[in-house]
């Protein structure tokens, strides 16, 4: 989940260094740090805090120390093994400050290995697993007479988990060696320097070529010399592949908005085209997927689906069940990436695992595709960051093209996936012919409407302003839906938790009798997804009326044309109309911006909310 960067080259490192973590922040912001490197010594600041507080430390201090070095290594955290404070914050020293390292993961047997150090003599500060890797690294070295690279790859052979890291140490201060196994490290190249860095971002103005690093790697990077790549278990030389970068800086500034998050959820109209175009195709009535077509009858002898996901991507994959089971005719479950793994799922071999994550290093779900692989499953990815593992990893997939997202909460991700998920339900049902005609032609050309129908919620969103200023002193808020707007109820109420700290509950609608409507009085608001169109609208009435009964208050998504629910609500969000199997991509809007406006009113840090990051890269 931390936020790793480095450089080595001919530049300033400094503004590369706190420029590049304050974009990384999103990866976590319990903590930050830098090291700055330059003939026989290096200064090091770190500090409990966001990347802004580190750098009021610096302008503090730096007097007192060197900043023009064109070498160093910076880190952000989102706190795993010891409290977010100064100690435990990257990066780290081994006992002889002769050795620096960042790093993103897990140790596993840290432990193990602490008690071994302790015992040869070994003392630490933090409580981090990093601290004892670093110092494990000057163990081997110095015990065996070793060079650092050496050292390095020794040690990870005897470590357990996941990583990556970058180290460098005091007496050959320009060479940084990088390693990865299970988070993500991604390769800048430039002319006569190195960027390193968890994801492009930090390095897009100044170079598009990268190389991104797969498990089981290293690299050694040298001042005006060509990079070294090898395995870490053999030393084996590899040949680096170099790939072009298509991201715009225009796509991670956030421009005119005050938050990521709001610039995001405005942005949907065009991400949702972007993840249409050249698959969606009206004027001949086909869409297009290359990786269903390529495995075409994987995908109609397929026995079962399992979609497996985490989040935000898990409730995609509930509205994609739905889609999936009424339009081909396959059955469909959907997994909790982090359960999947440990209960030795029953697979066959005309299975397929549909794994969706946005970041595609989700570390659940990455192990999840890795388990089904191992068991001869066929497993095709749905992500948005090109080059991720999960993306390396699948036998097939596709990526949503939603571009860059920063806010922690994930919006239009979350209206990709749900278009990708209704384009491969479509295709597959079409090559089955379990699907009308009629039918598939008028799903497709709604399709193509709905980002117009979103660009109207946006642009006509004052009833949800209102609404917000009315409620955003509660505390606790409860989200109704039914049939294929249960999964958005789930996905309103988390977002609601995620960026104002309310408690937030997501049921489909018939459940309230079992248990939930004890809750109902007076003080508590009840989010009810309510569309005409839906063959549950009459059920959703009389579950409206119940809670009317105990004193509720309803806020009701409704269509505009609607008035039975209209007259029983006490505060209605009107939207455009659409075929039911396409109403989640306009009733999770209204629910984006309603939670993005109470926590504005709560004054929250909506973009980094605490203690969470945007990519969950440790299990």
């Amino acid at each position: 989940m931390c936020g790793i960067i480095g450089y080595l080259g001919y530049r300033e490192v400094y503004p590369i260094l706190i420029n590049g973590l304050k974009k990384l922040e999103y990866r976590g912001y319990d903590s930050s740090g830098i090291s700055i490197f330059y003939k026989n010594g290096y200064s090091l600041f770190k500090t409990k805090g966001k990347v802004n507080d580190l750098e009021k430390k610096i302008d503090f201090l730096k007097k007192k120390n060197k900043l023009n070095g064109t070498v160093g290594i910076g880190h952000t955290r989102w706190a795993t093994h010891g409290e977010p404070n100064d100690v435990n914050a990257h990066p780290h020293v081994s006992n002889s400050n002769n050795i620096v390292m960042i790093h993103n993961g897990i140790i596993e047997n840290y432990h193990s290995i602490k008690i071994f150090l302790l015992k040869n003599g070994f003392t630490f500060n933090s409580k981090t697993d990093t601290e004892v890797l670093v110092n494990l690294i000057e163990y081997i070295k110095y015990e065996n007479n070793l060079s650092l690279e050496e050292a390095v790859r020794i040690s990870l052979n005897e470590t357990i988990g996941a990583y990556s890291i970058a180290i460098l140490e005091k007496s050959n201060p320009e060479t940084i060696i990088i390693a990865k196994l299970g988070s993500p490290l991604i390769i800048g190249i430039g002319k006569e320097e190195f960027f390193i860095a968890s994801d492009p971002i930090p390095f897009i103005n100044y170079t598009k070529n990268v190389i991104y690093m797969k498990d089981g790697e290293m690299a050694i990077l040298k001042k005006n010399k060509e990079l070294d790549l090898r395995k870490i278990i053999n030393n084996h030389k590899l040949h680096p592949i170099i790939k072009k970068l298509k991201i715009n800086l225009e796509e991670i500034e956030k421009g005119e908005y005050k938050h990521f998050m709001l610039k995001e959820i405005y942005e949907q109209p065009k991400t949702i085209l972007d993840t249409l175009r050249g698959r969606l195709l009206i004027s001949n009535e086909i869409i297009y997927i290359n990786g269903i077509k390529s495995n075409k009858e994987k995908f109609i002898n397929a026995t079962s689906i399992i979609i497996v996901a985490c989040g935000t991507s898990w409730h995609a994959g509930l509205i994609g069940e739905y889609l999936l089971e009424k339009y081909t005719r396959i059955p469909v479950e959907v997994e909790y990436a982090s359960e999947f793994i440990y209960r030795n799922p029953i697979l066959s071999k005309k299975d397929i695992v549909i794994v969706i994550s946005q970041s595609g290093e989700t570390a659940d779900t990455l192990s999840a595709l890795k388990l089904a692989k191992k068991r001869g499953v066929f497993v095709f990815g749905i992500c948005n960051v090109v080059g991720s593992s999960i993306a390396r990893n699948v036998n097939a997939g596709v990526y949503i093209h939603a571009g860059p997202e920063i806010g922690v909460a994930s919006t239009k991700a979350f209206t990709s996936q749900i278009t990708i998920l209704t384009l491969i339900a479509l295709k597959i049902a079409k090559y089955k012919s379990t699907i009308d005609n009629f039918f598939y032609k008028k799903i497709c050309k709604e399709l193509s409407l709905i980002p117009e129908k979103i660009s109207h919620i946006i642009n006509n969103h004052n009833s949800i302003k209102n609404i917000s200023n009315k409620l955003y002193y509660i505390n606790n808020f409860i989200y109704l839906g039914r049939g294929i707007n249960f999964p958005v109820a789930l996905e309103g109420a988390l977002k609601l938790k995620e960026i104002s700290y309310i408690h937030a509950e997501g049921l489909p609608a018939a459940e309230m009798k079992h248990g939930p409507m004890a809750l109902i009085d007076e003080n508590i608001p009840v989010i009810v997804i309510a569309l005409i169109k839906s063959n549950c609208y009459k059920k959703i009435l009389n579950n409206i009326q119940e809670i009317k009964a105990r004193k509720g208050k309803i806020i009701a998504l409704i269509n505009e044309e609607d008035v039975q629910v209209q007259m029983l609500a006490d505060y209605v969000i009107k939207i455009p109309n659409t075929v039911e199997e396409l109403s989640p991509l306009i009733t999770a809007i209204p629910l984006q911006l309603l939670a993005y406006q109470i926590a504005s009113l709560r004054g929250k840090n909506i973009d980094q909310p605490r203690n969470l990051a945007k990519s969950v890269t440790v299990e």
